[in-house]
Protein backbone atom coordinates (compact mmCIF):
# COMPACT_ATOMS: atom_id res chain seq x y z
CA UNK A 1 0.00 0.00 0.00
CA UNK A 2 1.65 3.31 -1.22
CA UNK A 3 0.13 5.16 2.00
CA UNK A 4 1.71 3.19 4.35
CA UNK A 5 4.89 4.32 3.16
CA UNK A 6 4.19 7.68 4.26
CA UNK A 7 3.45 9.34 7.29
CA UNK A 8 0.43 10.40 8.98
CA UNK A 9 0.05 14.54 9.42
CA UNK A 10 -3.30 15.65 11.54
CA UNK A 11 -5.18 18.59 11.32
CA UNK A 12 -7.11 20.61 14.59
CA UNK A 13 -8.67 23.45 14.37
CA UNK A 14 -7.85 26.87 16.25
CA UNK A 15 -8.95 30.46 16.68
CA UNK A 16 -5.84 31.70 18.94
CA UNK A 17 -2.64 30.68 17.41
CA UNK A 18 -0.90 31.44 21.46
CA UNK A 19 -3.18 29.99 23.22
CA UNK A 20 -2.87 26.52 21.16
CA UNK A 21 0.75 26.43 20.58
CA UNK A 22 1.04 27.23 25.01
CA UNK A 23 -0.99 23.99 25.24
CA UNK A 24 0.25 21.64 22.95
CA UNK A 25 3.71 22.88 23.42
CA UNK A 26 3.65 24.24 27.10
CA UNK A 27 1.30 21.90 28.90
CA UNK A 28 1.48 18.64 26.34
CA UNK A 29 5.53 19.50 25.63
CA UNK A 30 4.96 18.39 21.81
CA UNK A 31 7.95 19.68 19.68
CA UNK A 32 7.49 23.23 17.98
CA UNK A 33 8.07 22.90 14.10
CA UNK A 34 6.99 25.71 12.89
CA UNK A 35 4.40 29.24 12.46
CA UNK A 36 2.91 30.61 9.77
CA UNK A 37 0.09 32.35 7.79
CA UNK A 38 -1.09 29.35 7.53
CA UNK A 39 -1.15 27.15 10.50
CA UNK A 40 1.12 26.24 13.24
CA UNK A 41 2.81 22.70 13.55
CA UNK A 42 4.04 20.56 16.74
CA UNK A 43 5.43 17.12 16.28
CA UNK A 44 5.02 13.94 18.61
CA UNK A 45 6.24 10.56 18.14
CA UNK A 46 7.63 11.37 15.10
CA UNK A 47 4.22 12.62 13.46
CA UNK A 48 3.31 16.26 12.50
CA UNK A 49 -0.17 18.26 13.47
CA UNK A 50 -0.92 20.98 11.49
CA UNK A 51 -2.93 23.76 13.79
CA UNK A 52 -4.93 25.74 11.76
CA UNK A 53 -6.18 28.81 12.71
CA UNK A 54 -9.82 29.22 11.46
CA UNK A 55 -12.07 32.44 12.40
CA UNK A 56 -15.11 30.16 14.02
CA UNK A 57 -15.75 26.64 14.62
CA UNK A 58 -17.68 24.58 16.26
CA UNK A 59 -15.61 21.69 17.71
CA UNK A 60 -16.74 17.97 16.86
CA UNK A 61 -18.90 16.45 19.41
CA UNK A 62 -15.84 13.03 19.41
CA UNK A 63 -12.36 12.66 19.64
CA UNK A 64 -10.39 14.63 16.98
CA UNK A 65 -7.15 13.45 18.08
CA UNK A 66 -5.89 10.46 20.51
CA UNK A 67 -2.89 8.39 21.66
CA UNK A 68 -2.84 4.81 22.76
CA UNK A 69 -0.56 5.09 25.50
CA UNK A 70 1.05 1.84 27.57
CA UNK A 71 0.61 2.97 31.03
CA UNK A 72 -2.72 4.94 30.94
CA UNK A 73 -2.49 6.08 34.47
CA UNK A 74 1.12 7.63 34.32
CA UNK A 75 -0.27 9.15 31.61
CA UNK A 76 -3.26 10.87 33.37
CA UNK A 77 -1.93 11.51 36.25
CA UNK A 78 1.39 13.59 34.14
CA UNK A 79 -1.24 15.12 32.67
CA UNK A 80 -2.90 16.38 35.38
CA UNK A 81 0.40 18.19 36.79
CA UNK A 82 0.04 20.07 34.37
CA UNK A 83 -2.83 21.16 34.65
CA UNK A 84 -4.71 19.45 31.97
CA UNK A 85 -8.32 18.43 33.06
CA UNK A 86 -9.97 15.37 32.02
CA UNK A 87 -13.36 14.90 31.01
CA UNK A 88 -15.96 13.93 33.23
CA UNK A 89 -18.82 11.42 31.46
CA UNK A 90 -21.61 9.67 32.68
CA UNK A 91 -20.40 6.07 32.01
CA UNK A 92 -17.14 6.73 33.45
CA UNK A 93 -17.01 5.61 37.00
CA UNK A 94 -12.98 5.44 37.51
CA UNK A 95 -12.12 8.27 40.09
CA UNK A 96 -9.37 9.29 37.56
CA UNK A 97 -12.01 9.40 35.21
CA UNK A 98 -10.56 6.81 32.47
CA UNK A 99 -13.09 4.36 31.31
CA UNK A 100 -12.53 1.12 30.86
CA UNK A 101 -14.66 -1.09 28.33
CA UNK A 102 -16.18 -3.95 28.11
CA UNK A 103 -13.10 -5.31 26.24
CA UNK A 104 -10.95 -4.33 28.78
CA UNK A 105 -9.54 -0.97 26.35
CA UNK A 106 -9.28 1.84 29.15
CA UNK A 107 -9.46 5.43 27.65
CA UNK A 108 -9.25 9.15 28.70
CA UNK A 109 -10.36 12.38 27.47
CA UNK A 110 -9.36 15.94 27.99
CA UNK A 111 -9.73 19.15 25.78
CA UNK A 112 -7.42 21.48 24.09
CA UNK A 113 -8.52 25.43 24.85
CA UNK A 114 -10.45 25.36 21.56
CA UNK A 115 -12.61 22.76 22.97
CA UNK A 116 -11.38 19.83 20.58
CA UNK A 117 -11.80 16.79 22.20
CA UNK A 118 -8.40 14.64 22.34
CA UNK A 119 -7.89 11.17 24.11
CA UNK A 120 -5.18 8.92 25.64
CA UNK A 121 -6.23 5.14 25.48
CA UNK A 122 -4.87 1.85 26.51
CA UNK A 123 -5.39 -1.59 24.53
CA UNK A 124 -6.25 -4.79 26.12
CA UNK A 125 -4.38 -7.06 24.36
Amino acid sequence: MMLASGKMVGFVPTTDYHQARAFYEGKLEFDFVSLDQYALVVSVGGHRIRIAKVPNFTPLEGTILGWEVNNIRSIVTWLRERSVSLEKYPFVEDRQGIWTTPTGDQVAWFKDPDGNILSVSQHHS
